[in-house]
């Protein structure tokens, strides 16, 4: 879609099935579903900064203020069961004030316009373990705000939680774990891997064969949706959060391109 075309790696916009913008068939009476885009790479192994092309300008002291608004809507479906869901318009708080808030074994979320999402275990004393730069790290949460606003995220996906010391522990025994020695893609899938202990957080945590079981629901308004099937959570994962990185107006105007470019392919070749 859009400027991500090249990075699809098996489809065209040809060879791909859509659905309309409200998620519906015109012609029929039931919701339409997408197509799983699989990535070769999340890009979110974060910080993003130095892979942003459209938003390079925008260094670290001129970040343009987090808009709520312009969060994407989404809910994550495992068959018939919502195991993720995301409202937007959820309040943030300066690094200084989180921690007020925060106990050990919470899930924290550091956002910034134009940036993929931070994601950190909180394990106490003022400190948080995270994925950052293919190494895994402990460190003081006021550094890894990095100025930025964040808040506790532990309800969004609706697994449930282990015991606090065991999700303290299990991101603890992994710091200083780097490159080959990683088993996660992003600081949201080891985030939510210490929290939830699923293998399906994990890189190849479920096999990619047959049938879809995923369905990323992508919510523009109470009648307008999109939905896009998945073989993993992984991928569903990587899908979303490049969602998040480029903020819900990108995400409908490349959706409504890519509805608009597929319609003209299809009807050149109802011409012929």
């Amino acid at each position: 879609m859009g400027n991500q075309v090249e990075k699809l790696t098996h489809l065209n916009y040809a060879e791909v099935p859509t659905s309309d913008p409200n998620g519906f068939d015109p012609e029929d009476d039931g919701p339409r579903i997408g197509v799983s885009y699989i990535f070769s790479n999340d890009d979110g192994d974060d910080d993003q900064d130095d892979n942003l092309d459209h938003f390079q300008a925008i260094s670290n002291h001129e970040e343009k203020p987090f808009d709520p608004l312009d969060e994407p809507e989404c809910a994550i479906h495992y068959r018939e069961e919502c195991v993720y869901e995301r409202k937007s318009g959820a309040a943030t708080h300066s690094a200084e004030s989180l921690l007020n808030k925060c106990t050990p074994g919470d899930l924290l979320e550091f956002v910034a316009t134009g940036q993929y999402p931070h994601w950190a275990v909180y394990v106490g004393d003022f400190q948080v373990v995270h994925l950052q730069r293919a190494e895994i790290k402990n460190n003081f949460l006021t550094d890894v705000s990095q100025g930025k606003k964040g808040r506790i995220v532990n309800n969004l996906y609706r697994y449930r939680a282990l015991p606090s010391e065991v999700i303290v522990r299990n991101a603890l025994d992994h710091v200083g774990s780097r490159d080959r020695e990683l088993y996660w893609r992003n600081s949201e899938c080891f985030a939510a891997w210490c929290r939830f202990g699923k293998r399906e957080f994990k890189i190849g945590g479920e096999i990619r064969i047959g049938k879809q079981p995923y369905r990323l629901k992508l919510l523009f308004s109470e009648k307008n949706s999109h939905v896009l099937e998945f073989q993993s959570l992984e991928d569903v994962i990587m899908e979303k959060r490049r969602n998040d990185q480029i903020g819900k107006v990108a995400v409908m105007d490349e959706l409504a391109n890519h509805l608009n470019v597929t319609h003209e392919i299809k009807q050149e070749h109802f011409v012929k």
